[in-house]
């Protein structure tokens, strides 16, 4: 193993770590059952005191059998190398992990922060910890359902049955809370913030635009060929890529050039190339 894989299994690793305290800090012991394996784990945790760990790796070995079996080793070794440590992990955890809060609000938000640091990570680095992704994948390998709507059916079932479980529908509304934050903070690690900006500019003047970015922002400028379907006028649409603290000043420019032009921005997560990330 060379040391760029070395170095996704450990980051595999602290991803499952996040996770793990994720659930064994914040939202095991406020009974919050954020949808997915961990939730139906946690459910059953308190229905007959199975440690949470035992439970998901109870549910996630055979959804793993049966996915090697249906759509091959695709999902490969990284995917039962994060199963295995994070049912592992919390339970070894557990009891060594001091509870900071049984507020429940404050229980969903900041579980949530932390599980999608810890997914993030790992599927950042071409892992998955098994769950309800990968029983997603086999029912869309049977049903023909998008991964999304099994997704979503899984996780409203884990949360309604919570809410009935635990007779609370606070704590159901508290899991959805969980879940959206997990799932939007999982985006922002795999995607990165919104730093940067996209800018398509149409003008009367391309040529004009394109020196000015590129002289005075010292950004790269692209030409694209459009054609207005109004007036069937062809002309170059510029594209460029900027930072946010370079967008008033972009759009100072193009208006002193031109104006008339019609300025698209728009976000940009992630930007990998001259002038941003080098790294690929």
């Amino acid at each position: 193993m060379n040391w760029k894989g070395l170095r996704e299994y450990l980051f595999i690793l602290l991803g499952v770590l996040l996770t793990a305290l994720g659930l064994d800090m914040f939202l095991v012991p406020n009974k919050i059952a954020a949808g997915g394996v961990s939730g139906i784990a946690t459910i059953v945790h308190y229905l007959a005191h199975v440690p949470v760990g035992v439970t998901m790796l109870a549910i996630n070995i055979p959804l793993f059998l049966i996915g090697i079996r249906r759509l091959g080793m695709g999902f490969g070794v990284r995917s039962l190398f994060g199963t295995i440590t994070l049912s592992v992990i919390i339970d070894l955890i557990a009891r060594r992990v001091s509870i900071p809060t049984r507020d429940p609000l404050l229980a969903s938000i900041y579980g949530g922060i932390i599980v999608g640091i810890g997914v993030g990570l790992v599927f950042r680095n071409k892992g998955t910890t098994g769950g309800t992704d990968l029983a997603a994948a086999i029912v869309n390998n049977y049903m023909k359902l998008s991964v999304g709507v099994v997704l979503f059916i899984i996780d409203a079932s884990v949360i309604v049955a919570a809410g009935i479980v635990f007779k609370s529908a606070e704590l159901a509304l508290y899991a959805l809370l969980t879940v959206f934050l997990t799932a939007r903070v999982i985006d922002i690690v795999q995607e990165g913030f919104g730093y940067a900006k996209a800018a398509l500019i149409i003008s009367q003047k391309p040529d004009e635009v394109a020196d000015v970015i590129l002289q005075k922002l010292d950004r790269g400028v692209t030409a694209l060929r459009g054609k207005g379907m109004y007036t069937r006028t062809e002309r170059d649409v510029i594209l460029s890529v900027v930072t946010r603290s370079e967008i008033s000043t972009l759009k100072e420019m193009v208006h002193t050039v031109d104006p008339r032009a019609f300025v698209i921005l728009t976000d940009v997560h992630e930007v990998l190339g001259e002038g941003f990330k080098r790294r690929f």
